[in-house]
């Protein structure tokens, strides 16, 4: 169990459609467990979930060059290198500021997948199409319906189950920040970018969700083949019957427990 392990500063990125209150089991988690957890907010999606609802044009237009801006500077402003665990976009943020030389260790759950990883599966494309099918999205913040939210996040749930999830939970997501990802291969100064050789790099663990619709497995295998040529320690491990949701659905302790025991021995302040 990670009680036993040195308390240490865990970094928590959220990803799109969410905010820091999808984090809220594993951020009580891991406090009881003797750590400092810090789950800042997306720029413009600061506060709860149902004040973004009422306002969500505090998040339309933001892009990822300021997601990672924010997170970097939390970062930077630490006084020790924080472990840092992403979910969904916020496991390609991880991934590149892990590349930026930051971090003592990642966790990447269910990741958006970062540029140069190239599968595109069909259930990849309907979770995305809602947006990604208007251009015109591009600018503004897209909230997904019930039904949307059950295909692409909770499709293991019943949608009884996933209408409560969704009503916790979702808040509009930038649909900037999905175009740049979606588009990232075709574009040589993509933000999502890293060099997958840097030998330099913390070491990183790519989670994968089997049953996941929005980021099925083998996108996550390709991203994980992605950092082969790299010497930094990469590591995959998938857990079956996991949605998108992976992070709170039942038996979301199971991963929370596996992500900080993986990271903590291969944490750069391990002693």
């Amino acid at each position: 169990m990670t009680g036993t392990s040195p308390a240490r500063t865990v970094v928590l990125i959220h990803g799109l459609w969410m905010t820091p209150r999808s984090w809220e089991g594993w951020t009580e988690r891991y406090r009881s467990q003797g750590h400092r957890v810090i789950a800042p907010a997306w720029p413009g999606l600061d506060g709860e979930v149902e004040e973004i609802r009422r306002d969500p044009s505090r998040i339309a237009g933001v892009g990822l060059r300021e997601v990672i801006a924010r997170y970097e500077e939390v970062v930077r402003g630490l006084d020790e290198a924080p472990v840092i665990i992403g979910h969904s976009f916020g496991g390609a943020v991880t991934q590149i500021l892990l590349d930026r030389g930051l971090g003592s260790a990642g966790v990447a759950i269910d990741s958006a997948p970062v540029k140069g990883v190239l599968p595109l599966p069909y259930s990849t494309l309907k979770s995305a199409w809602p947006v990604l099918g208007n251009p015109a999205n591009k600018n503004k913040a897209i909230a997904l319906t019930p039904r949307q939210f059950h295909y692409g996040f909770t499709n293991t749930l019943s949608e009884e189950e996933s209408a409560v999830v969704n009503e916790r939970y979702q808040v509009p997501g930038s649909a900037r920040v999905l175009f740049q990802g979606a588009f990232a291969n075709f574009n040589p100064r993509a933000v999502t970018k890293i060099d997958a050789r840097n030998p330099r790099r913390a070491p990183l663990l790519l989670i994968a969700g089997e049953k996941d619709h929005t980021v099925p497995p083998k996108v996550n295998k390709a991203n994980w083949r992605l950092y082969r040529k790299s010497p930094a320690v990469t590591e995959y491990h998938e857990f079956p019957g996991r949605s998108h949701f992976i992070i709170g659905q039942d038996g979301w302790e199971e991963v929370a427990d596996y992500a900080l025991d993986w990271a903590t021995p291969h944490s750069r302040n391990a002693i």
